[in-house]
């Protein structure tokens, strides 16, 4: 049996595994477990209620960006010095994209896959940059608001350094696959 098949048997049982020691801890400890859990969810829904207004506005945001063709303005103005790096133009949008909103950087891989096709060359960078990058501003607005932090400069540039790795190694790659 190789190590593929085992990681498979074990994520089935990694979540149940989970579960069961967290209950089995609180029996010990003689917590009420459920009303825990009960409270929790109710925490949980307070704060998805909280940051309502901020998604509606990044994805407003983000469907004006898309509608209005300012992203593709920018990948024609930006694309002959990025191609010279080996990033494609037409990425540049997902790539923006991506920092704002998971679900229209979804939606506009799957545009790419069907212009450019899911193996190509821009098909690969788009598949690795959208696992190996976050929504930063996204990310960033939720936790900030749900914690209540306010002081998120030092957090900001750490995400776009991530991010700014993340989509580096996408391109090198998706060269190193594409040779």
């Amino acid at each position: 049996m190789g190590i593929v098949s085992v990681l498979v048997i074990a994520s089935a049982y990694i979540i149940p595994i989970v579960i069961l020691i967290v209950v089995i801890h609180g029996m010990y400890k003689k917590v009420d477990i459920y009303d825990e859990f009960v409270i929790g969810a109710e925490d949980g829904m307070k704060t998805v209620a909280s940051i309502v207004p901020t998604l509606i506005g990044l994805m407003m945001a983000v469907g004006i960006l898309r509608a209005s063709g300012f992203l593709d303005m920018l990948a024609n103005m930006l694309g002959d010095y990025t191609d010279k790096i080996g990033l494609p133009a037409p990425l540049l949008p997902l790539l923006l994209v991506r920092l704002f909103s998971s679900s229209a950087a979804t939606g506009l891989t799957l545009d790419l896959f069907e212009e450019f096709g899911t193996d190509s060359y821009i098909g690969l960078i788009a598949s690795i940059t959208t696992s190996a990058t976050e929504t930063v501003f996204f990310t960033i607005s939720v936790y900030a608001i749900a914690a209540k932090v306010t002081k998120t400069k030092w957090t900001l540039a750490g995400s776009l350094m991530a991010t700014l790795a993340g989509i580096v190694a996408s391109v090198v790659i998706a060269a190193i696959m594409s040779m």
